[in-house]
């Protein structure tokens, strides 16, 4: 099992979680974060340019079995991408076991 983590633009969130339920990704989680990147941000209030370094973006955690890895990043990558700076990133881990807490199940079965 591999655990996919990615950092996207909020507005690409409607069309990245498309993509994943095409994918056959049904479950994960997301919440929206706030942090510094390679972007910079500026923004006019009252005819003044000023700039900011924080940067809001969605976080989305995805546990699937390693068959589902190479689709699920391409899903993100397609679907979230706009050529620009700020994009994102993706990372990928070894999750080693998982549990699901109702049954007690272990293994690639609680993904289901």
């Amino acid at each position: 099992m591999k655990k996919i983590e990615a950092i996207i633009r909020k507005s690409k969130f409607s069309a990245v979680k498309k993509a994943l339920h095409q994918k056959g990704i049904n479950f994960f989680s997301y919440w929206d974060v706030t942090g510094l990147g390679n972007e910079k941000m500026g923004s006019v209030y009252r005819g003044v340019s000023y700039s900011t370094s924080d940067i809001q973006r969605r976080y989305l955690s995805i546990v699937v079995d390693d068959s589902f890895v190479e689709s699920t990043i391409e899903a993100i990558l397609t679907a979230g991408r706009t050529g620009e700076v700020g994009d994102g990133k993706i990372f990928v881990s070894e999750i080693s076991e998982a549990y699901r807490i109702r049954t007690g199940d272990k293994g690639k079965e609680t993904l289901n």
